[in-house]
């Protein structure tokens, strides 16, 4: 199933059932409005919009429009908690040797992850506004998965079941600010500004073989200033999948439905793959010339990301921002 939110001047947009080509949708249920009330309801629900999903695909719907993608919202505008790892250690190796850091000892012993800022998720095609390019604009090409309620104590195995959706996530960051936090050790905060989220949100079941109950394969495709900057296989080069991350944080809490969890910028062991975010291409440049020479995204610089299955089809839409000075 594919849902999506359309952007209708409220805060929270209009929940959507997309057919599977996207071109049609159609409103979903009046008792369940918003992408957050699917998920607070979602087994008395996720029948009701998989019978709409069904009509959609066999043209039988009801009430049925022509989509407009430049109208969708972010799938959630706002969530509860967004959790946010690094767990391509290609990316995390390469990072660190840049910078004359070796790998911690213990770091397959449990995933990294921080918390971001769990509101004011961009559209797909929102520009990224900042209000200055020396605090080093970048973006990390990531895939999300949407929870359910999750309990306390939960296994890795467990966990992939209270997993509802997969978006596509663009995570803002800030490289010239996450030094000098990451030095005062508590964190992330003003270095990670709003992420975006591409527009069609989808069940787990719908991807297929994309789908391993673990990791979601397919290619993470990435251009940069209208040039083609990586094509990377979003499947493999992680010891930990989504199971991995959301166990790890629910040893002390439970999610409420609608938490973000994200694996990080996906990476490849493979370097002529390119990478999913600029920090990581300028970090390989360090290990090899000694000088990194790509740079940072500039105002009015240009960035597009969408994943596509084994046949070159696009699985959540794409997101494509433009980089903009905040007036």
């Amino acid at each position: 199933m594919k849902l999506a939110t359309l952007n209708d001047g409220s805060r929270d947009g209009r929940l959507l059932v997309v057919s599977r080509d996207l071109g049609t949708a159609v409103s979903a249920p009046k008792d369940y409005p918003t992408m957050q009330a699917a998920l607070d309801n979602w087994a008395e629900c996720e029948p009701e919009l998989q019978k709409l999903y069904g009509q959609l695909n066999d043209n039988t719907a009801a009430d049925a429009f022509e989509l407009k993608i430049e109208q969708l919202a972010a799938p959630l505008r706002r969530s509860y908690q967004y959790l946010d790892g690094a767990c391509y250690i290609s990316h995390i190796q390469r990072n660190r040797q840049a910078r004359g850091d070796s790998l911690p000892d213990d770091i397959l012993d449990a995933p990294l992850v921080y918390q971001g800022i769990s509101h004011g998720y961009m559209s797909w095609n929102d520009p990224i506004k900042l209000p200055r390019e020396e605090d080093g604009i970048d973006f990390e090409a990531e895939i999300a998965a949407v929870t359910g309620d999750v309990p306390i104590g939960v296994s890795p195995e467990e966990a992939v079941d209270y997993i509802r959706l997969f978006v596509l996530l663009q995570d803002t960051s800030l490289r010239a600010l996450v030094p000098p936090e990451l030095k005062r050790t508590f964190g992330f905060l003003t270095s990670k500004p709003c992420s975006a989220l591409g527009p069609i949100a989808v069940t787990p079941d719908e991807l297929g073989n994309l789908w391993d109950g673990k990791m979601v394969h397919g290619k993470m495709n990435v251009w940069v200033r209208g040039k083609k900057f990586a094509e990377i296989e979003s499947g493999i080069d992680s010891p930990f999948h989504y199971g991995d991350m959301i166990a790890h944080v629910a040893i002390t809490r439970p999610f409420e439905p609608g938490t973000i969890v994200g694996l990080g910028t996906v990476s490849n062991e493979d370097d002529s793959v390119g990478c999913g975010c600029i920090g990581e291409q300028r970090a390989m440049e360090i290990i090899k010339t000694g000088e990194a020479k790509t740079p940072l995204l500039r105002f009015g610089d240009s960035l597009r990301i969408e994943h596509l299955d084994y046949e070159g089809n696009s699985i959540f839409g794409p997101i494509e921002q433009k980089v903009s000075q905040l007036q």
